[in-house]
This record gives C-alpha cells, structure tokens and sequence, in this order.
C-alpha cells in the first residue's frame, strides 16, 4: 500500500515502513521490541538533525487490526479485566486503527531509524515522527489501574517505567522495582494518591520510587526522603495500613536480582 485514503477524497502518503522480527500484532511483546524505521527517500530530508532526540512519537498504520471493534478487554495485558471502550485504551482494534507509539532512538544511519520499545509488526506503514518534548510529560496522570496478569509482565513494565525516569541500571533501580511489585500485592495500584511513602536511604532508591509511584512532596504530599548510607528503609502507608520494608544488610545488585521479593526485604 502506497497511500491512504480519506472519504473526502485526501490522501495520505505514509514515510516510511518498519523492519520488525514480529509478523503478528498478537505476537508482538507487550512492551515493544527493537525495530528499524526505513524512511522513503523523498522525506529523508526530514530527519534533518533527528539525532539531537532521544525519544520519538511514531504514528503507525496498523493494518492488521479490527475497524469494527469499538469495546474491547485489554486481553494482551489481562483477560480477567473488564471491557474499554477502544478510545480508552492503546488497543490496535478501532474504527480507524492509527497507533502512537513513543520509542527510544538508539542510532541514525541514512535512511534507517533504530528504535527500541516499538509494538510494531514488520511492514508496518509509518505516516509521521514527530519529537517527544519535556513538555509532554505528565507526571502523575490519572488513569484506570490496568493489573497485567502475569508478575513476568508487571516486572517487565516496571523495569521499563524504572529505567526511562531514572537513566541507568543500578542497585537502587533493582531495589525500587522489588519493592514497587511486592508493595503493589499489598495495595494494589502503587499510583494511588491515598498511597504514601517515607524513604530512608540511597538517593537512587529514592529517585525511582518517586518515578514509579509518581508521588509528589505536595498536592498531594506523598512523598518524604532522607538520606541515610547506612540502611534502605521504605514505609509505606495508605488509609490506615502500614508495611515497611528494610533491605537486607550486605545486599549488591547481584544479589538483589537473583533474590525474590520475599528474600530481599525484612517486612514489618
């Protein structure tokens, strides 16, 4: 397919195709796969200075998809959940299936994009790029609380939350993911704004808890950090319930990933 038309007879020229391993939209992983974006040599001037982004909107055609479905239960991430409506939720299926998706750019070459975290499957016609901006960050939307069913994919998900807000890999990001998927069995949704939490240690821990949870020091104030070398100690408290949990002495990053949740943290 070259082009796309619209009922009132306008077109529009998609810019490019993606090259992905995936063929199937029911087989792509939930969080996306490393994709390469081919651009048609007519827009290649358009990525004029592309690089200076590290992250990009793509705005897909998916062509796989169900035009007729308008509610749907988000299966990929849970079957137990309840209907959306399809302008509710990320679904491919909708009257007119366009997908926007915010990728990582790991590198330009030519007329080829390198982004990691697409959910698009190979062939895939793409009809724009354009930049994500400071300005589009909302850091603590409302939103409906979407359980993945499987801890796998909460782990994943989290991982990925963890590792765009805080920037690298380490023993606080490891930490905090843990201990955000334990929490999350007590409290369910670690998002909400009845949940509160007192962070006692490692700035890095402290950095991605407050990414993850998106809580704000206020309004409402549900964040409080103190710096302590010496120990890991979160409490958390949301109504009138209470679990802290301190990480246990003499723990690396190693250690912290081959430890279940159960095994890492003294409850109280």
């Amino acid at each position: 397919m070259t082009e796309l038309t619209i009922t009132d007879g306008s077109t529009i020229q998609p810019v490019g195709y993606v090259e992905s391993p995936w063929q199937s939209t029911l087989a792509v992983p939930l969080g996306g796969v490393t994709a390469i974006i081919h651009i048609k040599p007519e827009y290649q001037p358009a990525l004029y200075r592309i690089g200076d982004h590290s992250h990009l909107w793509i705005l897909s055609w998916f062509g796989q998809a169900d035009r007729s479905v308008l509610q749907v239960v988000p299966s990929k991430v849970n079957s137990d959940l309840p209907k959306h409506g399809v302008f509710g939720l990320r679904s491919a299926a909708r009257p007119n299936p366009i997908a926007l998706t915010l990728v990582k750019l790991e590198k330009v070459e030519e007329d080829r994009l390198y982004v990691r975290d697409f959910d698009a499957v190979d062939g895939t016609l793409v009809l724009d790029i354009k930049p994500y901006f400071e300005a589009d960050i909302v850091f603590s939307p409302k939103t409906p609380y979407l359980l993945p069913r499987e801890y796998q994919t909460r782990k994943a998900l989290y991982y990925k939350q963890a590792l765009a807000h805080h920037g690298e890999q380490c023993l606080g990001l490891e930490l905090a993911v843990k201990m955000a998927l334990l929490v999350e069995t007590h409290f369910g949704q670690i998002q909400s704004p009845y949940l509160q939490l007192k962070v006692e240690g490692d700035a890095c821990l402290a950095d991605v808890l407050q990414g993850l949870t998106r809580a704000r020091l206020a309004n409402p104030a549900r964040f409080i950090y103190q710096n302590n070398p010496l120990r890991n100690r979160v409490q958390w408290l949301k109504n009138d319930q209470s679990l802290t949990l301190t990480v246990r002495p003499d723990v690396d990053i190693n250690t912290a990933s081959q430890l279940s949740e159960q095994e890492l943290f003294i409850q109280e």
